[in-house]
């Protein structure tokens, strides 16, 4: 039987290639093959909302080489990702293509092994309807909001601003944490130290607890020389001591927003390079010996739950590596969230067995930092808790209670694999190692030590934290969380500062003109329930046209109610000085931006032209200087002979990398290295290369199969005319059609 499998990614194709044999073919339909136009609504209003979609323009000769291949096999799986995406990509597939109902099936695996693929094609099934009508009202409510918000942001602010359902909400979040930041008033607090000893001449620290067995807050210096004269006419006793034994749990595997987390705090690594490197190593890696393989399940979930094998794999490699008191008695279970969806498993090893020190130089540096993080967490989740002796003891003099506390590890448990918990108890003195005490027993103050503090603003955002958020207001599904942050830094209402968030002077306006006229749709709850709607409609329990119809009824108010609110306002984007003084007019000079990049500009304008470079006053670094001081860069992956770094070189002909072994190991290959930008063909890495004459430009790195080139820098936008790619000059913030449609753009 002549059997065809459409996939969505070309990588993933080729993993499953490797699992089928003979009657099988795969393709791929590099993501979606139709969509809404770019340039109009594309949605029938009167017509119960009816969507207009149209094929993607580029994709006519996929799609007939796709159609005749469909056509002449004796049945048709469509095995897109297992979620709403999916669903919705494997269902404009069977329309675009004309599938025969009679043998077309939807399949879908949670981990791409080959026993879980064989497995699925066992189990077909019908397209899932509730599923895509959930994927359709996602996409037609943020078309609505989008599409008829925006003109009003372009009249009262800028032309060229878009609004989001979601990266609305996302970037008030933002600024309102600044806000409140800014508006923060610090409250004086102190704390007192002490250092105790004991008559062995044992010494340990303690801090001012309270008085008279009640905890107490220290707010002003009166306060603290009152417990400082209290102190000063007795001696110190030990009141208490309180021994027991404290267990600390394992967190549990990873989900999308907990892997998202995590990665931020503990590697540094933005949302979309960690659900980039997910999906690589979920679509699969060659590993060797077994060839291309899924070394982790579906990364896109916001269930904890794992399978009877997975547990039973992960109990081998614990009673193997560690032995039987590492394992628990009962096996861990948690709890899901009260809003989960539950669709798929936790984020975990397909097969435990494969250690990360295994897969040493046979994944690139972040893969294997990403699988690392991935392999211990689920590993110490299923582990017995961590042991820890704990005591407390309260030292007092005429009423004054200092208390210190430590603890000392009896058993590591699942801390021998995981120990660093973000959650953890932050008490500087709770793991200190205190001397043996007894209650009674008298010590010396050898120091005592007053100190005034001030309570601290909130912090600021970082991804991870920012994700948090969003996840605990219920805002967005964890597919979202990534596009969501990476779309409001792309549109310049949010920009990065070192790991921070923060909000721009646009996105501050654009956050108090959408609070103004469109309270409704920044509303957080609103938000929250809306996700909750679209929950509704893939379980089945509500109408997908009773949504949309609900949510235009108040929507179309709300935009009659704006013409009013806004009138002919034009709000003004403030002004940033530069500190640099125009020679001409004396002016302080505004920065501005055009097409090469930011600028200095007299306000003055057209008065005073006067413009300077930015950094015209910058120091020139030589080429030598600047080759002692740049850091070493190496490549993605390792020497495919010896298993060593591959480091960047120069030769005549251009940069290459070549192994760090050199001269008994002289492998070299091309220079290449990932920039962190997802292809807008395929969804993969793009990848910088070098010509000979050492000229850099960027193509997929499934390039020749994924077609994808390009000199400049490719973004995440699509022209609104033609919806090819959008493409930003080099060193520039002008932005062109990739198909030369005639789209441009300045920021």
């Amino acid at each position: 039987m002549n059997t065809h499998v459409i996939v969505e990614s070309p990588h993933k194709a080729n993993t499953i290639k490797g699992f089928l044999g003979k009657g099988y073919k795969v393709k791929s339909s590099k993501g979606h093959v139709r969509d809404l136009p770019k340039s109009k609504l594309g949605i029938d209003i009167e017509n119960d909302f009816e969507p207009q979609y149209i094929n993607i323009r580029g994709k006519g000769e996929l799609i007939n080489e796709l159609r005749k291949e469909a056509k002449a096999a004796d049945r048709v799986f469509l095995a897109a990702d297992p979620d709403r995406e999916g669903e919705a990509i494997s269902w404009h597939l069977a329309n675009v293509l004309a599938l025969d109902p009679a043998k077309t099936k939807r399949i879908t695996f949670n981990e791409i092994t080959k026993n879980t693929v064989k497995e699925a094609i066992k189990h077909p099934r019908d397209i899932d309807m509730n599923l895509v009508n959930s994927q359709q009202t996602r996409r037609i409510l943020d078309r609505l909001v989008g599409y008829k918000i925006s003109p009003f942001l372009w009249k009262h602010i800028k032309n060229g601003l878009s609004a989001g359902r979601v990266q609305s909400v996302a970037t008030r979040i933002v600024v309102e944490r600044e806000q409140e930041i800014n508006a923060f008033v610090p409250e004086e607090y102190w704390v007192i130290g002490a250092i105790f000893t004991t008559d062995g001449g044992e010494t340990f620290k303690a801090k001012f607890y309270g008085r008279d067995g009640k905890k107490i807050e220290l707010n002003s210096e009166a306060e603290v020389k009152d417990v400082l004269d209290a102190v000063s006419k007795g001696d110190f006793r030990v009141s208490s001591v309180k021994r027991a034994l404290k267990q600390r749990r394992p967190a549990p595997p990873f989900i999308t927003s907990t892997l998202q987390q995590e990665a931020n705090r503990k590697l540094s690594f933005q949302s979309q390079k960690t659900m980039l490197l997910a999906q690589e190593l979920y679509e699969g890696i060659n590993i060797g010996e077994k060839n291309t393989y899924g070394l982790i399940t579906y990364m896109r979930t916001d269930s904890l739950r794992i399978s009877d094998e997975a547990r039973e794999a992960a109990k081998n490699v614990i009673l193997n590596s560690y032995g039987a008191e590492y394992y628990p008695s009962t096996p861990n279970k948690y709890k899901l969230k009260k809003n989960a969806q539950d669709a798929h498993e936790a984020i975990r090893p397909t097969d435990p067995a494969i250690t990360p020190e295994s897969l040493r130089g046979k994944l690139s540096n972040d893969q294997y930092k990403l699988y690392k993080l991935i392999w211990e967490r689920f590993i110490a989740s299923q582990m017995a808790p961590e042991l820890l002796d704990t005591v407390s003891a309260d030292i007092e003099s005429n009423g004054v209670i200092f208390r210190a506390n430590g603890h000392t590890v009896k058993f590591k448990g699942f801390a021998a694999v995981y120990g660093d918990i973000a959650d953890d108890n932050n008490d500087e003195e709770s793991g200190a190692m205190l001397p043996e005490l007894s209650e009674g027993e008298l010590l010396t103050a050898s120091e005592i030590t007053p100190e005034q503090k001030f309570t601290q603003p909130p912090a600021r955002f970082t991804e991870g934290s920012l994700i948090k958020v969003l996840e605990d207001m219920g805002i967005g599904r964890p597919s979202t969380y990534t596009a969501t942050i990476t779309t409001i830094i792309s549109r310049g209402y949010i920009r990065r500062d070192g790991k921070f968030l923060l909000p721009t002077s646009l996105g501050e306006i654009t956050t108090e003109t959408m609070k103004k006229a469109f309270s409704h749709i920044v509303d957080y709850k609103f938000t929250a329930e809306m996700e909750e709607d679209l929950d509704k409609i893939e379980d089945g329990t509500s109408e997908y046209i009773d949504v949309l119809r609900e949510f235009y009824r108040h929507f179309s108010v709300q935009l009659d109610e704006a013409e009013k609110t806004l009138g002919n306002e034009r709000v003004e984007i403030p002004k940033v000085e530069t500190g640099i003084v125009c020679e001409k007019c004396g002016a302080i000079m505004v920065e501005k931006t055009g097409r090469y990049g930011k600028f200095a500009a007299c306000p003055n304008y057209p008065k005073c032209r006067n413009t300077k470079r930015l950094d015209a006053d910058t120091a020139k670094e030589t080429d030598s200087e600047k080759e002692k001081k740049a850091p070493e860069v190496l490549a993605d992956e390792k020497c495919p002979n010896c298993g060593n770094d591959m480091v960047l070189r120069k030769g005549p002909h251009g940069n290459f990398f070549a192994c760090r072994n050199y001269p008994e190991c002289k492998t070299a290959i091309p220079y290449r290295r990932d920039s962190g930008i997802a292809c807008p063909d395929c969804g993969k890495r793009i990848m910088i290369k070098q010509t000979k004459s050492r000229k850099t430009y960027y193509a997929c790195e499934d390039y020749p199969t994924c077609g994808f080139s390009s000199w400049d820098l490719p973004t995440d936008r699509k022209c609104p005319t033609c919806g090819a790619p959008v493409l930003k000059k080099k060193n520039r913030n002008y932005y062109y059609c990739k198909n030369n449609c005639g789209f441009t753009e300045e920021n």
